[in-house]
């Protein structure tokens, strides 16, 4: 098996790990809408947190030499989905906010999955991604 390196710093990082990296791949932790002490901000705002989630990915990604380029595939789990899909105000604010995360249309896979809740219940939006260098 290949080295593994392993970056935790955020707030949790005392029992989850922001990113792993095997070879040339890394998997990165789910990234919600949270500051440094792990408190949620932009509470109700889907768009914001989301752009707050990708900042976060971008940080991480920063630690392993990496940047939201070497993204290969993200999920996206939301609360509501009509906060995205339910129409095209909704679905232009939301994938305008990920192109300009990406610097451009992003070249990535996704799936974008409804559930009933994450981890704190302020949160409408967790982004996990993978990175191929």
């Amino acid at each position: 098996m290949a080295e593994k390196q392993v970056v935790a710093f955020g707030p949790f990082k005392d029992f989850i790990a922001d990113g792993v990296r095997v070879g040339d791949t890394i998997h990165l932790s789910g990234a919600v809408s949270v500051d440094e002490q792990g408190q949620t901000i932009h509470a109700g705002d889907i768009v914001n947190q989301g752009k707050q989630a990708y900042a976060n990915i971008s940080t991480v990604l920063e630690k392993f030499g990496a940047t939201m380029d070497h993204i290969v595939y993200e999920t996206l789990f939301v609360t509501d989905m009509s906060a995205i899909m339910g129409g095209e105000e909704q679905m232009g604010a939301f994938f305008g906010m990920r192109a300009e995360a990406y610097g451009g249309n992003p070249q990535v896979s996704q799936s974008l999955i409804g559930v009933k809740e994450l981890v704190m219940p302020e949160l409408l939006i967790e982004i996990k991604a993978v990175a191929h260098l």
